[in-house]
């Protein structure tokens, strides 16, 4: 899969499952009818939310963005649907890319060469990626939720 591809597809799943917690939030709060769809889409929002983080920042050693848009990448992540304008943002600006760079170049420092190494065994990077998704969100149901 490549650059581009992968982070349109966080981006708008990490916006799907905003309007979904926004639902549930509704039926919650001003319907009073039920506080499943909080529970349940909430915990696939918190899930997607740090899928789309981790893949910004695996963008950002990639495609060697500045700090800044890495910055801004997370940070279209805490507002509703921010995530999509963000990915139109970085598609425009050339950020995406059809290939991996760390595929192919050489990488410059430790942080790279693990990009590189996860990015030339795709199994294992997915294995990894996956991994870390679900041993960060057990970290988040430990913390509790935002106050």
């Amino acid at each position: 899969m490549s650059p581009r591809t992968l982070y349109r597809t966080v981006a708008v799943a990490e916006a799907i499952t905003w309007a979904l917690l926004l639902t549930g939030m509704f039926l919650k709060y001003v319907t009073e009818t039920t506080e499943l769809g909080v529970q349940v889409f909430g915990m696939v929002h918190g899930v997607v939310f740090i899928a789309y983080c981790l893949t910004t920042v695996l963008l950002w050693v990639d495609r060697g963005w500045r700090p800044s848009r890495l910055v801004l990448g997370l940070v279209a992540a805490v507002p509703p649907f921010a995530t999509v304008p963000f990915e139109r943002y970085a598609e425009r600006s050339g950020l995406l890319g059809d290939r991996w760079r760390l595929r192919s170049e050489a990488p410059r420092g430790a942080v790279e060469s693990l990009v590189s190494w996860l990015l030339r065994r795709p199994v294992q990077g997915l294995l990894v990626g996956l991994v870390a998704v679900a041993g960060l969100t057990g970290v988040a149901l430990v913390v509790g939720p935002p106050a």
